[in-house]
């Protein structure tokens, strides 16, 4: 992979580049925000790990003008700020993960690799009745409407697609969408649920995000519906 370091701490910035060569990827480290915003949309980058606390711009407002833009790089959130609230709002913003320091190099290229993993996904479309999921273009229909997804929201949405007509259990998505521990506070999950219910089940027929009690969540078409 081709991957964007943003982080204005030497130490931590140094350390960085070395892990992600030495794993066998091309790396770049910017320390300034809006820089590195400018660099990351004239050029390609497979992944980005972006501190929050950046000159220039903050790493929240780089996220969220990636994204803006239809960025596809994946975003990984490195930083010390470990408060829930911080958590949830860069992944609504559009950031892939969130990586607390201090952390282990260990977690990191995990991460990393989870995040290749996701990237290299089976393109193929997915469809349940009127809902279509465009896994390459990550693009989002239903009843023919182009539907608007943050990425997290999109992760999720492909998940569930993918195990259609299964029950998808509130620690498989909080593994596969977040990939990190919420300190055994899974509400993060039924909001991201909400979310997805406004966008794609409001106004619609039949409804196909469904509540599986105690349990987790099922996307399909119910009997009788």
């Amino acid at each position: 992979m081709k991957v964007l370091i943003v982080e204005d701490d030497d130490s931590v910035g140094r350390l960085l580049l070395q892990a992600m060569r030495e794993a066998g990827h091309e790396a770049d480290l910017i320390k300034d925000g809006a820089v590195a915003l400018k660099v990351a949309l004239e050029h390609t980058y497979d992944l980005i790990l972006l501190d929050l606390m950046l000159p220039g711009a903050d790493g929240l407002t780089v996220c969220r003008g990636l994204r803006a833009a239809d960025c596809p790089s994946r975003i990984l959130i490195v930083t010390a700020r470990d408060m829930l609230e911080d958590k949830v709002s860069c992944l609504d913003a559009g950031a892939d993960d969130y990586l607390v320091k201090p952390f282990q190099l260990a977690e990191l290229l995990a991460r990393v690799r989870a995040l290749l993993r996701r990237r290299d996904a089976p393109p193929g479309v997915l469809t349940v009745a009127d809902l279509t999921v465009e896994p390459l273009t990550r693009h989002v229909y239903r009843a023919g409407k182009r539907i608007w997804l943050s990425s997290t929201e999109f992760v999720l949405l492909e998940f569930l697609m993918r195990r259609a007509g299964e029950t998808a259990t509130r620690t498989e998505l909080l593994a596969y969408v977040w990939e990190y521990d919420f300190g055994g506070n899974d509400n993060v999950v039924e909001v991201y649920i909400s979310y997805l219910r406004r966008k794609i089940d409001k106004g619609y027929y039949p409804p196909l995000i469904h509540t599986v009690r105690g349990v987790g969540y099922r996307l399909g078409v119910e009997s009788g519906a």
